[in-house]
């Protein structure tokens, strides 16, 4: 799995889905939606019925990516 670079996370919606999230941490799939559904994914996470999406403002601030 490739690292996302700053321009990548600069480009992300507003949320976007657990795996992107995970590529940028460096997490794997798997280890990715465990952490989601235990409540314990290092940024916010919201539940939308069986999907789980992550607030990218939140990714961007852990990974100390500023906008602008």
């Amino acid at each position: 799995m490739e690292p996302m670079s700053r321009e990548e996370l600069l480009a992300l919606p507003t949320t976007t889905n657990v795996e992107t999230a995970a590529r940028a941490l460096g997490l794997g799939r798997t280890r990715a939606y465990e952490l989601a559904r235990l409540g314990e994914f290092p940024c916010k996470v919201i539940r939308i019925g069986v999907s789980y999406r992550v607030v990218t403002a939140d990714l961007r601030r852990l990974l100390g990516i500023e906008l602008g």
